[in-house]
């Protein structure tokens, strides 16, 4: 029983049914003001539908009358654009029209079940009355006592169901069309990309930075020398502040509703990320050919990210060990190279190498989307980060 009677708990149950009743009262007012034509509501307002604007006052209508009590079908089920196409127009006029006729049955059935019910009443007291079609009635009798809940019951039944009936008319009739469900896809896809890209911002240069405060922190402590402790401390406040500007830019996307791209580092920079390798101990042998600046912004920006990761990867799981970096512009592509004696640390790759997990993923991943490829693992003795991005 209480199953049953849940539904006249939750809001959404009575807006529904007021939804219904809404062209109704349009109606009503024609009727009193014209009642030679009441069927002129019923003729001109469907028309109304081809209107494009008013696609979108249906859908707020709908979504604010009819999805509001997180028990049915999501809000996004109802579109709030105006027509695109006549497509769209054409199924807002059939949207109207058959709100229009769930309106008649309902404000029938909130009239005429409960009026059947007082009569039923009326009968079992000895009244038969001669103005309600539904009771054909020829004489009184107590027994049409028992009768009277029915139409109570055949009421709250209608209530419930023309309330979901209608939400479903209006999923079907004002939900997106095919084309703007694409776009949502779209605009979803770009969110998740954008989610992807900043994951990936703050782990390669926040991961950076911490590789090198560690670094430079137990290399200091182990030293013992108050120069080299200077060093060290330069060197992790240089990369903290590096750092800081990447989660600044970063924290910068998540405010904007555009993300600022420009402000982000290119391979032009790549002298800093140099140097903050050296200064944490790697012997670094770089080597830049070509014009970097005349690369372009995606592809520089991600090859600074790619190799701000596979220097990352060497001092967390080599430490000071030689390093050569390569990198060459060329008419077509732009190469990069890291490699680096394997250690201990570095057996090689698979679920016991050193070098594994999101790093070597994401630049993987990065080199794919610019439509480039990269190569890792073990070569020759060292290990080899080897990418090639399409300037073109």
């Amino acid at each position: 029983m209480a199953r049953l009677l849940r539904p006249l708990t939750r809001w959404t149950t009575y807006t529904r049914f007021l939804h219904l009743w809404v062209p109704m009262l349009v109606s009503s007012v024609w009727i009193f003001i014209h009642p030679a034509t009441p069927w002129m509501p019923a003729l001109v307002l469907p028309l109304l539908g081809l209107i494009p604007a008013v696609r979108r006052g249906e859908g707020v209508q709908a979504q604010l009358m009819l999805m509001r009590d997180g028990q049915g079908p999501a809000i996004s089920a109802i579109s709030v654009a105006p027509s695109a196409t006549w497509r769209d127009r054409l199924r807002t006029v059939l949207w109207l029209q058959a709100r229009m006729v769930l309106g008649w049955v309902a404000s029938g059935v909130s009239v005429w079940l409960p009026l059947i019910t007082v009569d039923l009443i009326r009968i079992s007291t000895g009244y038969v009355p001669d103005d309600n079609p539904f009771l054909p009635v020829p004489h009184a009798h107590w027994a049409y006592a028992l009768l009277a809940p029915l139409p109570l019951i055949a009421f709250y039944g209608a209530f419930i169901g023309l309330g979901k009936l209608i939400t479903v008319v209006a999923c079907r009739l004002l939900g997106p069309s095919a084309a703007e469900r694409v776009a949502a896809l779209e605009e979803r896809t770009e969110q998740l990309l954008e989610r992807t890209r900043i994951a990936r911002e703050l782990h390669d240069s926040i991961g950076h930075a911490l590789t090198v405060a560690v670094v430079q922190a137990g290399a200091a402590r182990a030293a013992g020398d108050a120069e080299f402790t200077d060093r060290a401390l330069l060197a992790i406040e240089d990369t903290g502040r590096a750092a800081l500007e990447d989660l600044e830019r970063v924290l910068g996307v998540l405010r904007e509703s555009r993300r600022p791209v420009s402000g982000r580092p290119t391979l032009v920079e790549a002298d800093r990320l140099l140097e903050s390798a050296r200064i944490s101990g790697a012997k670094i042998d770089a080597e830049l050919t070509g014009p970097l600046e005349t690369v372009p912004g995606p592809v520089s920006r991600e090859g600074y990210r790619i190799l701000q990761e596979c220097l990352t990867n060497v001092l967390r799981h080599a430490g000071s060990v030689p390093v050569r970096v390569r990198v060459a512009v060329e008419e077509r592509a732009l190469w990069l190279e890291v490699r680096n004696p394997l250690t201990a640390e570095i057996p090689g790759p698979g679920p016991a190498g050193g070098m594994r997990g999101s790093g070597l993923r994401g630049i993987r991943e990065r080199a794919a989307l610019l439509g480039g490829r990269a190569r890792t693992g073990p070569d020759e003795g060292d290990w080899q980060v080897h990418v090639e991005l399409p300037l073109r």
